[in-house]
């Protein structure tokens, strides 16, 4: 799982209960309302928060009527968690606009431009506006971000309204905004209080009942200062001698700022004194970490519990720079000015106490199971062997929850003098960096770990013999996956099988790691049998050290294998199997829809056996289950595999403009892994055209990609060759082309070969069938025989009838005159009955034609789900190009009419299906059989009168 994120930097800040008013920045923020960017930059403590929380809480004027997406970023963001939180608190404000996004973005192989256009797209055509705020934004301001930002910044939808707090300006495009009109900027001089505003905060605000002359001495040296004029009036209460005291209050900001938290501190107890100063090393506080890093009294003897609470309490009242983070208010952190502040006067008074006050925090944190916390703190301690201990201790359990990030971190903020000498620590952060894609420099990495080996056992740090005596194991894995990475199958396999015969007895993790190398490098050779028992003891591996969601990927690709093997019960075995295992071990408690992420991916793969068997009705039924669970119940691979099984159905219902939508978006949403490409996307589609009589476009995609019938074969370009084979049938089909004949013939002859030399069963059925075909066309009746009777002995035993539906006539013909010799076939019977001769047309592979529905049945032949309210059809128009590439002005654009519109359309659009978004209304309309060339007529059984 990804870094555990914190729900509280998404609270919008509670607004002060009592504040000054400001009418005058009133125009500014209500020109901000209608900019496309805000930025607000000043220094520290000019109150930029405390402005915007207050401008955009519910209940001030004007602040209800829009949501707000409010991040609060901090230093750890910047390396991509930004994007994180940033798509959350948009969808969170504007429900399913940023679904999608967040999924491609957890998939780790999509760019942040693209997971930035889907919820532009997204935002483009809802009537909703959101005001995005990204406060404390210098903290993540750097070029891990910038190009993200400017993507952002120059694609804003008008329904985003950006606002960015940051002490210092942001690498944007400024100038090109203020040159367009498009940026609203609040700076230190708005910010800075009046003199009528500093004598309501001083007099009306804390009551201080101060003359007018103290007042504007008080305007003068801090300069409407929000956070010296704070400090200021704590340290005037209660104080008789205030002239006094504003006639000695002067210097620069910083000396201000020093000389008032000395009166704020001095005037403190000296137990809260000491807890201020002792708890600002820490980031955020709750009542127990406050306990253990500062108790009364003597820190060696254990202390009661609930000072840490009470403490907290008193701060909160006295309203001494703690900001609550919860609604609860059990955690907290200080104003970040005075959290600097009094971490310097912490150095400066007590320098021996801070490495006890970190060592204290990282023991805490350790005993809370928050690892990365922990090893921060010991660092800072300067207990570098501490720290590594803690991360060596760690690492398994946050790769078996993929949270390899920290990890990963955790590679450049160790000291490589501490790590020189741990070999399980080492090879940990290697992992870390494979996991990351971080190839370069591994192979040296995997040189040292080596030579430690060879070091004597009393010159290394080992806190696990059972995972040192892993390491060399671990060694020949990643060196196994660099030979994958780098193309060099035979090696990937050599250094796999290593790995296996040195990993330690109870190392399941390597051994299943190293085996799931070892089918990759099989799998991309077209040696199935020996990929399939590869994964087999992945799965077994991975399952004993429950790395659950894992063992579901691995499933899929079991089901991949046994399908190309011909074993469609064994594959059907293998995803219920894999369903039972994501049903036993359903997430606790949460949202979302409480199902294990790749459960819907099991769906998925079921339809496609279903399909094989000609089962349409279940087929179509798993995929709207699959659909039904949600984006989060896929693997980031499942919105183009349902899109790809989808089209499948509209291919079987002759409806190939709706088919080719799905594959085009299928490409659109395509997310890889490290799975040999062997069913290609663009090849469907090839199918699909060549099927709809689209020969010229099917011929060109085989110039495209370079294929002719006179290639040297290779497993992973079976599926197109076998499609060419396809295309050339069809164009000897249409024109009679003898050429064309013959290349489809040879090239199938070779394919058959191959299939064949490889078990590739349920390939070689495909072909079979095929062949038949091609010797029907060429007069050789007994070839065509021997074909199909081949491929009814290959199908028979698991009941394979897809790749015989829909073919040309001869195929009927054959099948008819091998009945004759097998009477009692029910098999071939059932295959006649399952037949629909369509003169002029075939089987495309993906889906076959059937006979002529009713309009508004699917390809099941079961009534389709009706609306209550009819999309009208302006709204079905608008409905098909939400599933193209447009965003909003670009269909209103294609439409002519306005933005507004179309937003309005798409509410109606979205209420109807009830969806909440483009992919989720996409996903239903095709459910609904809305988007086939006869939409209409497919909202309901009462569209027919």
């Amino acid at each position: 799982m990804p870094d555990p994120l914190v729900e509280t930097k998404l609270l919008l800040p509670r607004p002060r209960q009592q504040a000054v008013p400001r009418p005058r920045l009133a125009a500014l923020l209500a020109a901000a309302r209608e900019a496309p960017v805000t930025l607000v930059s000043a220094p520290p403590g000019f109150g930029k928060t405390t402005l915007l929380s207050t401008w955009l809480a519910p209940d001030a004027p004007g602040g209800a009527d829009r949501p707000v997406a409010w991040v609060s970023l901090d230093e750890r963001d910047r390396h991509g968690r930004l994007w994180t939180y940033l798509l959350l608190a948009i969808d969170r404000a504007v429900p399913g606009t940023a679904t999608a996004a967040l999924t491609l973005l957890q998939s780790g192989q999509a760019s942040v431009e693209t997971v930035l256009a889907d919820v532009v797209n997204e935002l483009s055509v809802t009537t909703d506006e959101v005001t995005v705020v990204l406060d404390d934004y210098h903290l993540v301001d750097g070029p891990e971000v910038a190009e993200g930002m400017a993507f952002l910044v120059d694609h804003l939808p008008p329904q985003l309204h950006l606002v960015v707090s940051s002490r210092a300006d942001p690498r944007l495009p400024l100038a090109r905004l203020r040159a367009r009109g498009e940026l609203v900027e609040i700076r230190a001089a708005e910010l800075r209080f009046t003199g009528e505003e500093v004598f309501a905060y001083l007099n009306d605000l804390h009551g201080l009942d101060l003359a007018a002359s103290a007042v504007r001495a008080l305007e003068t040296r801090t300069e409407g200062w929000a956070a010296a004029l704070q400090l200021a009036a704590l340290s005037l209460r209660d104080r008789a001698d205030t002239a006094g005291f504003i006639d000695r209050f002067a210097g620069d900001d910083r000396f201000v700022v020093d000389y008032l938290v000395d009166e704020v501190l001095d005037r403190q107890p000296d137990d809260v004194r000491r807890f201020l100063l002792d708890t600002s090393v820490l980031d955020t506080m709750t009542a127990s970490l406050c306990d253990a890093v500062s108790p009364p009294g003597d820190a060696d003897v254990e202390q009661p519990r609930g000072r840490g609470r009470a403490m907290l309490d008193l701060l909160d009242r006295q309203n001494l720079f703690l900001v609550p983070l919860d609604d609860h208010r059990r955690w907290y952190r200080y104003h970040h000015l005075f959290g600097d502040v009094i971490r310097a006067h912490l150095l400066q008074e007590r320098p021996g106490d801070v490495a006890g006050l970190h060592r204290r925090a990282s023991r805490w944190y350790a005993e809370a199971q928050q690892p990365e916390d922990a090893v921060r703190q010991a660092l800072a301690a300067g207990d570098v062997d501490v720290a590594a201990d803690l991360a060596e201790r760690a690492i398994h359990e946050l790769g078996r929850h993929r949270r390899e990030s920290v990890i990963r971190r955790w590679v450049d903020e160790l000291p490589d003098e501490v790590v020189a000498h741990r070999p399980v620590l080492a090879i940990g952060l290697i992992g870390g960096l494979m996991a990351s894609n971080e190839f370069e420099g591994v192979d040296q990495r995997l040189r040292e770990v080596e030579a430690m080996l060879d070091e004597p056992s009393s010159e290394l740090v080992v806190l696990d013999q059972h995972e040192l005596s892993a390491v060399p194991a671990r060694i020949e894995m990643y060196r196994s996956a660099l030979a994958l990475v780098g193309g060099d199958s035979s090696e990937a396999i050599r250094r796999a099988r290593a790995a296996i015969t040195d990993a330690p007895e109870g190392d399941d993790f390597t051994v299943a790691a190293a085996s799931s190398l070892a089918g990759l490098a099989h799998w991309a050779s077209g040696e199935l049998a020996e990929a399939h028992e590869g994964y087999v003891a992945a799965a077994d591996g991975l399952t004993r050290v429950g790395r659950i969601a894992d063992v579901l990927g691995c499933s899929l690709t079991l089901a991949d294998l046994e399908l190309a093997l011909g074993r469609l019960r064994a594959a059907e075995r293998t995803l219920e199997g894999g369903l039972e295992l994501a049903g036993r071990h359903r997430p606790a408690g949460g949202e979302g829809p409480g199902v294990l992420r790749g459960t819907a991916d099991m769906l998925v793969a079921l339809s496609r056996a279903a399909w094989h068997r000609n089962d349409l009705t279940a087929a179509a039924d798993l995929l709207r289950r699959a659909d039904d669970l949600g984006e989060s119940a896929g693997l980031p691979q499942n919105p183009y595999r349902w899109r790809v099984a989808m089209a499948r159905l509209r291919v079987a219902e002759r409806d190939w403009a709706a088919a080719l939508e799905l594959l085009d978006e299928a490409e659109r949403v395509y997310v890889g892994d490290f799975s040999p490409p062997v069913h290609p996307i663009h090849a469907s589609r090839a199918r699909v055209l060549a099927a709809s009589g689209d020969l010229s476009g099917a011929l060109a995609w085989a110039r495209t990609h370079r294929l002719d019938a006179a290639d040297e074969l290779s497993y992973l370009r079976e599926f197109e060759h076998v499609t060419l084979a396809r295309i050339l049938l069809a164009e000897h089909g249409a024109t009679g082309d003898a050429d064309a004949l013959m290349s489809a013939t040879g090239l199938l002859d070779r394919l058959l070969e191959a299939a064949v030399g490889g078990d590739r069963d349920g390939t070689v059925i495909e072909i079979e069938v095929l062949r038949a075909q091609a010797a029907h066309a060429a007069g050789d009746e007994t070839a065509a025989v021997d074909a199909i009777e081949h491929a009814v002995d290959l199908a028979e035993p698991d009941g394979w009838l897809r790749f015989f539906v829909g073919g040309p006539r001869a195929i009927a013909e054959t099948l008819q005159v091998l009945a004759s010799s097998r009477p009692r076939s029910g098999f071939v019977r059932d295959l006649i009955g399952a037949v629909v001769v369509l003169p002029g047309e075939a089987d495309v592979g993906i889906g076959s034609p059937v006979r002529d529905v009713a309009a508004y049945r699917g390809a099941d032949g079961r009534e389709r789900p009706s609306l209550v309210d009819p999309l009208s059809e302006r709204e079905l128009e608008v409905l098909r190009l939400l599933g193209s590439d447009l965003d909003g002005p670009g269909i209103a654009r294609h439409l002519v009419v306005s933005l507004n519109t179309v937003r309005t359309h798409t509410k109606h659009i979205y209420t109807k299906l009830g969806v909440n978004n483009r992919r989720s209304a996409i996903s239903r309309a095709h459910q609904l059989g809305l988007l086939s060339r006869s939409g209409r007529d497919h909202q309901g059984p009462h569209q027919m009168m």
